[in-house]
């Protein structure tokens, strides 16, 4: 038996099953799949199947990496990148300001482009209009299969498209590169194909010299594309991946923090270099390389069992993916008593600084009233940021994010009790009840506060399913700012356009029931697009 787990856009450390891999089908001794029951089948099923499981191993001359030697020249092309942004977001601002808000929107638009999670655009673009001229203009741009574009992007180093999760360095961010090496044509490939065919048709070579042309021709391709593809890495690394969000950093080792469920996931790495690069990144050791010995997608896994079923408490929403793909129904089981606990319509802000302001008043004053109250955050930084306006306030909490995992059902055991502050990453798949004593029950039971809304709605779900457990009161309620980033990418505009016609100033909060029909849009928006991966 080889105990398997399963994650996210990983490389796995199977040793068991690459030191015995099969060489031939009379080789093969795992059993036929009857079938399968899956625990929580909607994060399995439904959330890792976007990414393959792969057996990976050693490769030779895994050692002998060019990270560290690219790093450099990378993060004087990041540095650049942001430098420019910043003058073109002042330049914007200025021209805006004197009320030229054509050439003032181009060049928003350009500092977009470059660099879309710099926190001084992502704050400028929540003053009142600004979110409706950076569509206008990107709404022109992209028109004729983005025709105009080249003059946005040319004046770039690289351009980031946030949404699909990808960077692409330019012509001049390419030049820059070169620019501080020997080899001007470091991003020229040879043309392999064309070399081979000219030596083979060279007549005065014997068939022995044919063949050493054509391995140094392989091999001098080899070297360009490994060391293009290093610096590619590097920049994805500096540009799309972010410390105490998509990872953090213990031990001397970069650990990857699975955006489902908050906690650390122990022994997996990105593939394809991007663990090693993100390494670079951070001054750590960089691991040797791997090799990929077989790969499959969950999809395809599961789907070779002649019967499968799960359970979950969060697979409604995606009823129709789950029927699409795995040919599966969704029954909802009733609750065993009655729901008592009151779920409020979502607050929205202009800014995150006044929904953590919101946020830790409404801590203070729950509290106050004796309740017990679960703070639950999208990534670490979040939960650290929180918990230090919290100290300032004096009030005494717990922290459970991936780095105190190992805390993880102390701190839930003691969550229900009177006055008691919880900050979680991501309660997802944390299947621990949490206990309430009777004074809490009629002080109103556990109050759940959600900081930020989840790309998908089943994790939201499973964060207010903490409270109101057997019949229990409690409430729950979600903080949201037109800065996060399911309303940057996804549900922008028209919130944006609301807030802007009501005047709201920045400490003011929206509140109705149609606003929480237009964020969960922009969480359906997402969840296509993963089905659609």
């Amino acid at each position: 038996a080889c105990n398997i787990t399963f994650g996210t856009n990983n490389e796995f450390g199977f040793d068991y099953l690459r030191d015995n891999m099969a060489t031939s089908m009379k080789d093969l001794v795992q059993r036929k799949h009857h079938f399968a029951i899956v625990d929580e089948v909607d994060s399995v099923l439904i959330d890792d199947a976007r990414t393959p499981l792969i057996i990976s191993g050693p490769v030779p001359k895994g050692e002998d990496q060019q990270f560290m030697e690219y790093k450099p020249l990378v993060e004087r092309l990041y540095s650049n990148q942001k430098t420019l942004v910043n003058q073109l977001l002042n330049e914007a601002k200025k021209l805006i300001a004197e009320g030229n808000e054509k050439d003032g929107g181009v060049l928003l638009f350009r500092a977009y482009k470059g660099y879309p999670k710099y926190k001084p655009l992502i704050k400028f673009l929540s003053e009142p209009g600004m979110k409706q001229l950076l569509q206008k203009v990107e709404n022109y741009y992209i028109q004729d299969n983005e025709r105009e574009m080249p003059f946005i992007t040319d004046e770039l180093f690289f351009v980031i498209n946030e949404k699909q999760h990808s960077v692409d360095m330019t012509d001049k961010g390419r030049d820059l590169i070169t620019g501080n090496l020997e080899d001007t044509n470091f991003f020229v490939l040879p043309d392999v194909g064309a070399a081979v065919a000219e030596v083979q048709k060279n007549l005065e070579l014997t068939a022995e010299e044919k063949q050493v042309r054509k391995d140094e021709i392989l091999a001098d391709f080899a070297l360009k594309s490994e060391r293009v593809h290093t610096v590619n890495q590097l920049l994805k690394a500096y540009t799309m991946f972010d410390k105490e969000i998509d990872y953090i950093i213990q031990d001397g080792k970069i650990k990857i923090v699975d955006e489902q469920t908050g906690r650390i996931m122990e022994g997996r790495r990105w593939s394809d270099g991007l663990h090693q690069a993100v390494e670079a990144k951070e001054n750590v050791k960089v691991e040797a390389a791997t090799q990929t010995f077989a790969t499959i997608t969950l999809q395809n896994y599961f789907r070779m069992y002649h019967k499968l079923a799960g359970m979950t408490g969060t697979a409604e929403t995606e009823a129709g993916e789950f029927w699409s793909i795995y040919k599966l129904d969704v029954v909802v089981i009733p609750t065993n008593r009655p729901i008592a606990r009151i779920d409020n319509n979502d607050l929205i802000y202009k800014t995150k600084k006044a929904k953590f302001d919101a946020v830790i008043n409404k801590v203070v004053e729950l509290t106050k009233e004796g309740r017990p109250v679960l703070v639950g955050t999208t990534d670490v930084e979040t939960s650290e940021l929180l918990s230090r306006m919290l100290r300032l306030r004096g009030i005494q909490h717990q922290v459970l994010n991936a780095k105190q995992h190992a805390r993880e059902a102390e701190v839930v055991k003691h969550a229900g009790e009177p006055s008691t502050v919880t900050i979680a990453t991501n309660m997802a798949g944390r299947g621990t009840d949490i206990k309430l004593p009777d004074e809490v029950k009629n002080a109103g039971g556990l109050a759940i506060i959600g900081t930020e809304r989840h790309d998908s709605r089943r994790v939201d779900r499973q964060l207010r399913g903490r409270s109101g457990r057997q019949g229990d009161p409690g409430s729950s309620i979600f903080y949201i700012s037109l800065e996060d980033k399911l309303m940057r990418l996804f549900g922008g505009e028209k919130l944006a356009g609301i807030v802007d016609r009501l005047g709201l100033e920045e400490n003011e909060a929206l509140e109705a029931a149609m606003l929480n029909k237009t964020v969960e849009n922009a969480q359906k928006k997402v969840e296509e697009n993963n089905f659609g991966i």
